[in-house]
């Protein structure tokens, strides 16, 4: 009996130890003896809420029931994304997204944990700070063009602050602005109707093009055609010049005029016959109609002969007459010319006949009978 209690004992006492051990191994982190560290991660041991070592990544040991252990401290590079919204320059509200990439180095872990109570909120101050002083001097079109000196600005303030911190700034990115719908409305509405301005101003410019350069190939085209029309008829009638020397070399002196009109009345109703547009045309067809038709032609000519002899006969007498009105008017100029040239040789003989006659009644001895000195005349200084 004594031994199967003794048995009894000692079972209680292994199970108890094995439990004892059990809880030292696989118990909380305030009753265990052993814990493990991931990698890229650290942990912080503190004994009676005192700082005691930081523990690296494996398996570590503390004092059960002393030691306590802080949550897990990564030491990867962790993103931090701030929506911000602020005024341009412009007074236009816009949202700005920047993302924040940070990272805590080993040497920095314990001010990383201790320093800062709240790390992500106080990077959100900084970056709401940086980024609404950059907006505030920035119009809407100036900020889009100086997203990435926002972003630069906003780096350089955050690792110069929160270095000191434990908190190593790798990137600060200026994901977008976003202005409100109502403003990017208006901004495509602007840019479309410029786009519709240049494309217009560009269509304006091809169609001046097309009509300069339409106008200038009518005009050669017709420079071309005047030049083409006056060799035919220039061709023309020296044709008909040697045709009417050659009648007039045969004996057909007298009715030659008559043939070379017939002959061209019949070219022109050919010529009218296949390309004219119409399809009924009245000619006189018969020799008679022809001739009389020639005769109107050379009465014509004869009267525009007249009226151009009767033009240059007028001509002729009107300059004729000219030339007489201006012979006049020289005869009396030349006449005028000559009454007052007369008139002033006049004055001036009765100026000579006054001064003579002066001379001789002027005395030439004084009242004692004593001859004047030449001085005393009166004609002494002439």
């Amino acid at each position: 009996m004594e031994g199967l209690i003794a048995v009894l004992v000692i079972l209680a006492v292994v199970v108890v130890g094995l439990l004892i051990i059990a809880a030292l191994l696989f118990g909380g982190l305030r009753t265990s003896l052993m814990f493990t560290v991931h990698t890229q991660e650290n942990v912080i041991v503190e004994r009676f809420g005192k700082f005691r070592r930081v523990a690296k990544p494996g398996l570590n040991f503390k004092m059960p029931f002393i030691d306590t252990l802080t949550r897990p401290i990564s030491l990867r590079i962790q993103q931090l994304e701030v929506n911000i919204e602020s005024k341009t320059k412009d007074n236009v509200f816009v949202t700005v997204p920047v993302a924040v990439q940070y990272v805590i180095k080993d040497e920095q872990v314990v001010d990383a944990y201790y320093r800062l109570s709240n790390p992500e909120a106080q990077i959100r101050s900084y970056v709401f700070d940086t980024v609404r002083s950059a907006l505030s001097g920035l119009e809407l079109d100036a900020a889009f063009e100086s997203k990435d000196d926002i972003a630069r600005s906003v780096e350089n303030t955050l690792s110069a602050r929160m270095q000191e911190f434990g908190f190593n700034i790798v990137n600060t990115l200026v994901q977008d602005i976003s202005p409100d719908a109502r403003v990017r409305d208006s901004m495509n509405s602007i840019n479309a109707a410029q786009r519709d301005r240049v494309a217009a101003q560009s269509l304006a410019e091809a169609d001046k093009i097309k009509r300069v350069t339409q106008a200038e190939a009518e005009a050669e085209s017709k420079r071309l055609q005047g030049e083409g029309v006056a060799a035919q008829r220039k061709a023309i009638a020296m044709g008909i010049a040697e045709q009417y020397e050659m009648l007039k070399k045969v004996g057909i002196e007298n009715s030659a005029e008559q043939l070379l009109l017939m002959t061209q009345y019949f070219d022109t109703m050919q010529d009218v016959a296949r390309n004219g547009r119409s399809n009924v045309l009245f000619l006189p067809s018969n020799p008679g109609s022809v001739g009389s038709m020639g005769e109107e032609i050379r009465n014509a000519m004869l009267e525009a002969n007249a009226a151009q002899d009767a033009d240059h006969f007028g001509d002729e007498l009107e300059a004729a007459h000219n030339r007489r009105a201006a012979a006049q008017r020289r005869r009396q100029a030349e006449q005028q010319q000559q009454a007052d040239q007369a008139r002033r040789d006049a004055e001036k003989q009765a100026a000579e006949a006054r001064r003579r006659a002066e001379q001789q009644d002027a005395p030439t001895h004084a009242a004692d009978g004593v001859p004047l000195p030449p001085w005393a005349h009166p004609d002494a200084g002439n």
